[in-house]
């Protein structure tokens, strides 16, 4: 056999199997939404219904991280092989069987992003 074609087959197959093996398992998330009525802003500002959607991972009596992004999207690309997978597994720094990790984004009614408030969701 061609000793180059060996060389490109032990590269490919070292390349699949490293990836693979560097994204450690983690306990499965739990998601849940913390709901408040009537939140009231510093503005004087009242929304009806305030919802608050969270993912965790990990035992809640672990010590507890708190992950925020400042984007519009759900928070989901905290839980993918390149970001959970590296970070959440056992050994790795934020273990899970030693933290408690929540993640989050911002104030929304329902799933969605609420944007900036307006009149039909706030009142004086």
């Amino acid at each position: 056999m061609n000793p180059i074609r060996i060389s490109m087959a032990g590269a490919l197959a070292f390349a699949l199997t490293s990836g693979s093996a560097s994204a450690a398992d983690y306990p499965a998330p739990k998601e849940a939404d913390w709901v408040t009525r009537d939140f009231r802003f510093h503005t004087g500002d009242i929304m009806p219904e305030l919802r608050l959607h969270y993912r965790t991972v990990g035992n809640p009596s672990g010590e507890p991280v708190l992950i925020l992004h400042g984007t519009g999207g759900s928070g989901a690309n905290f839980l993918t092989p390149a970001f959970a997978g590296e970070l959440f597994g056992s050994g790795q720094p934020l273990d899970a069987s030693k933290y408690f990790i929540v993640t989050g984004r911002g104030a929304q009614i329902g799933r969605r992003s609420t944007g900036p408030l307006s009149e039909a969701r706030c009142a004086r």
